[in-house]
């Protein structure tokens, strides 16, 4: 009786030494893993390379997203509309399932209203989902009316209830300083690339070859006139763009942040 007691004994413990030894070869694997993630992670941090918090591979996001308005961050064109809207034109409705707010602006009997990418990436920028991004605007409207009425609609248009495109832009972005380029008045012109996007460098201090820029380009070519008119001399990168000439969706919303990431390659 003591052999075989003996023997059950001798068998309990090489099991659950087998069992102990399998769970220790495990956590020692994970966390090689793990160290060999964070090295990884500090590694290309120091680099600047800024990571996506929803995806395993590292993701460059753009120091400073431009958007044209019309016909792009927007359904309309700011010459066509007859005046200037106030608190009184604004139409309520759902801001993308994040609750009830100003969905549109009444200018006549027009409404101008975001695109579905447009509400998209700005409520993910209020999120603070691409951390370091800075938004601004380059819209080259056509008259001085047409200009009062894009920035009336920007202070009107909400993001999330409660907080207008402008808030977040102007206020939350830039401190209450007004970057955005809008117009063609005097400095600046119907060329983008060289009034606007110049303008946008001298007051962010962002590199070109940092921006991501999306543009209708209806009424001309304005992403390949940046592009390859506002390079940085060192790199020899201009910014990323992207065309929406049936405004911007979602689908262009995300291939922007896909070809920024891929633009970004050049420049390690």
């Amino acid at each position: 009786n003591n052999s075989h007691n003996n023997h059950n004994t001798m068998a309990l413990f090489r099991n659950h030494f087998s069992h102990s030894l399998s769970l220790f070869v495990k956590l020692f694997s994970l966390s090689i893993i793990i160290d060999s993630y964070t090295i990884a992670f500090h590694s290309a941090s120091s680099s600047g390379v800024r990571f996506s918090k929803t995806s395993s591979e590292k993701m460059a996001f753009p120091d400073l997203l431009v958007y044209d308005m019309d016909a792009c961050l927007w359904d309309q064109e700011m010459y066509e509309m007859p005046k200037i809207p106030s608190k009184g034109d604004v139409v309520i409705g759902d801001l993308n399932g994040r609750g009830e707010g100003v969905v549109g602006v009444m200018s006549g009997g027009h409404q101008i209203s975001l695109h579905k990418g447009s509400i998209i990436g700005l409520q993910e920028h209020a999120d603070n989902k691409y951390p370091g991004m800075k938004v601004a605007f380059a819209s080259s409207a056509d008259t001085p009316l047409a200009e009062k009425i894009g920035r009336a609609t920007l202070k009107l248009l909400e993001v999330l209830p409660g907080l207008t495109v402008w808030d977040l832009v102007v206020n939350r972005d830039w401190n209450g300083e007004d970057v955005n380029q809008i117009g063609r008045q005097p400095p600046l012109s119907s060329n983008k690339a060289r009034s606007h996007f110049p303008r946008l460098k001298e007051a962010t201090g962002i590199r070109y070859d940092r921006m991501l820029f999306f543009d209708d380009c209806n009424w001309g070519d304005h992403c390949s006139m940046v592009a390859s008119g506002c390079r940085e001399k060192d790199s020899g990168v201009g910014p990323a763009t992207v065309r929406t000439p049936n405004g911007l969706g979602e689908k262009e919303w995300r291939l922007g942040l896909e070809k920024y990431a891929e633009h970004a390659k050049n420049l390690e």
